[in-house]
């Protein structure tokens, strides 16, 4: 019996998703936008994610006031309203037409898609990380990138099929988190193709690293595949401006250059780096993971 009523509460919160989903494809990209960062903006602190989001940033920024906190947090909680019903138009935001999307730092990047040869992106969960595949993809990159499911199978289904969608390449894809997404990554590298990662959420079969002064949980994995393939690591910056176009910007390549050096270093390394993206647009990270639990 419950598992029939789970399935009805899926298929009904399937049929409102995809309405919503038709409607917001029908309206201007900005309408959008407004709409979902506001929904989350009235709706996101009544959830228990809120205080999480709270402790966080109080353990990366203790000085900042409450009022500082407060509208910080606020702005996190509209940014993630606004990715989250982006991507029904994730098409049309990455449509060159539209003009949403400045890239910045392809000279970084220019010899790989020359040269064809396989790299490993990285990002967080900054402005909208939809965009990122996509735009790699459209630039000339075979990339794989890997996704956490959405317990509604059927929900999943349309996200899914918006993220792939939006992909040029038959080449480039998406694969769910766990055992499959290892084996399809690890794939897909022996066959030249390029990985990208969002690299700053737990992992708890990660090592314990530095990240802001606490030890967290952190994946590891990645960067034995660099090492074993030789491969570079991109650090991507993804920043939303104020009219809600994006920056993205390829930062310089970062070649493992010692072979004994251990993952957790270079982990604490890229943790500096993701760690000042951070500091620069708090109001745009993921706050309401539980990522210092």
């Amino acid at each position: 019996m419950k598992k029939i009523r789970n399935e009805m509460r899926f298929f009904l919160e399937y049929i409102i998703i995809k309405i919503l989903f038709l409607i917001l494809f029908l309206i201007p990209i900005n309408a959008v936008s407004f709409i979902g960062g506001k929904i989350f903006v009235l709706f996101g602190p009544l959830s228990k994610y809120h205080q999480i989001a709270k402790s966080n940033y109080k353990k990366i920024f203790p000085l900042h006031s409450i009022k500082e906190t407060n509208i910080n947090i606020k702005k996190s909680w509209e940014n993630i309203g606004k990715t989250i019903f982006e991507i029904s138009i994730l098409n049309k935001l990455i449509n060159n037409k539209n003009n949403k999307i400045k890239i910045n730092g392809l000279e970084n990047i220019d010899k790989f898609i020359t040269s064809k040869k396989p790299v490993i992106f990285f990002g967080i969960h900054q402005s909208n990380w939809e965009i990122c595949v996509p735009i790699i993809d459209q630039i000339g990159f075979n990339v794989g990138a890997i996704y956490r499911h959405i317990n509604n199978r059927h929900i999943d289904k349309i996200i899914f099929e918006k993220r792939t969608g939006s992909l040029i390449s038959k080449d480039s894809f998406y694969t769910p988190k766990g055992k499959k997404s290892a084996k399809d990554i690890l794939e897909a590298v022996k066959i030249n193709k390029s990985v990208f990662l969002l690299i700053d959420q737990k992992d708890s079969a990660g090592e314990d690293i530095d990240f802001f002064n606490h030890k967290v949980k952190s994946q590891v994995g990645f960067l034995k595949i660099a090492k074993k393939y030789n491969m570079s690591l991109i650090p991507v910056q993804n920043i939303r401006e104020k009219d809600n176009s994006f920056s993205l910007t390829f930062h310089n390549p970062i070649k493992i250059n010692d072979q004994d050096i251990k993952e957790t270093i270079l982990m604490e390394k890229i943790h500096k780096i993701i760690e000042q993206w951070i500091i620069n647009e708090p109001s745009q990270w993921f706050w309401q993971h539980n990522r210092f639990n």
